[in-house]
């Protein structure tokens, strides 16, 4: 018989709590984690409990304690931030970005759609597809450079999408806002790859150079493929997914 998932210990959800706020970028490196006091005041739980959370996100690599000053993210710390960090991030501040991270749309037009776009968005080969990229800059260092795909009949409805200017609401909000459809959820797949030509350019990467590949595809309420989206990041960088219980 199947199993109900038990939830995971309270200190492991304040771990995950904070550390999503690491990978969503509201604390960025050298910033101040909570202390024990804080989060046993803040969460209602005993000071032990409190302990352990931040032990398990030193344990982890997100943190670092200071002889007398405290608890902080690690200065090292080089996460790339995946779509569902921005999704999280768009919903509670309203931003898409941190502080110290920019976008530069570099195409936003109609384009004939590959066989692994097609499949994704369940529609022909060759068919109209709107494609929309973009470079991201993390404190001046390109860090992903991504293509987005949509069907060509979204043209009409959610104009924007084919002007180069970034979307300030989010594309995927855009998009919910002017067709009406809901995005229900989201399936990423990751891979590795060598780097093309145009995306070393793109990254500053020498010649040869592996890449991270994340394939995003947004659903609707409905089942239906809404977004596409093929995102590479560069080597010396790293995804965090998420943290689980083992039985």
């Amino acid at each position: 018989m199947p199993e109900i998932q038990r939830v995971l210990p309270k200190y492991m959800q304040i771990a995950n709590y904070v550390r999503d706020q690491i990978l969503r970028g509201d604390l960025t490196p050298g910033d101040e984690v909570p202390s024990e006091r804080q989060i046993s005041a803040e969460w209602t739980v005993a000071r032990p409990t409190a302990a352990r959370a931040l032990e398990a996100l030193r344990q982890q690599g997100f943190v670092e304690s200071r002889q007398g000053s405290g608890t902080f993210v690690r200065d090292r710390m080089r996460p790339n931030r995946l779509a569902r960090e921005r999704y999280s991030r768009a919903r509670d501040t309203g931003k898409i970005y941190p502080a110290n991270e920019r976008a530069t749309i570099l195409a936003a037009d109609y384009d004939a759609a590959p066989d692994d776009v097609a499949a994704a968005l369940g529609i022909d080969a060759g068919a109209q597809v709107i494609r929309r990229q973009r470079l991201i800059h993390a404190d001046d260092e390109p860090v992903e450079l991504s293509t987005a795909w949509y069907a060509g009949s979204l043209g009409e409805q959610a104009p924007n999408l084919l002007i180069r200017e970034r979307i300030r609401a989010g594309t995927t909000a855009y998009v919910e806002k002017t067709t009406g459809r809901r995005i229900r959820y989201a399936r990423d797949e990751m891979s590795s790859r060598l780097a093309a030509a145009a995306e070393r350019e793109h990254l500053r990467l020498p010649e040869p150079s592996a890449v991270l590949l994340v394939r995003h595809v947004v659903y609707d309420g409905e089942d239906r493929p809404l977004e596409f989206t093929e995102a590479v990041y560069p080597p010396g960088r790293w995804a965090f997914e998420t943290t689980y219980p083992v039985a």
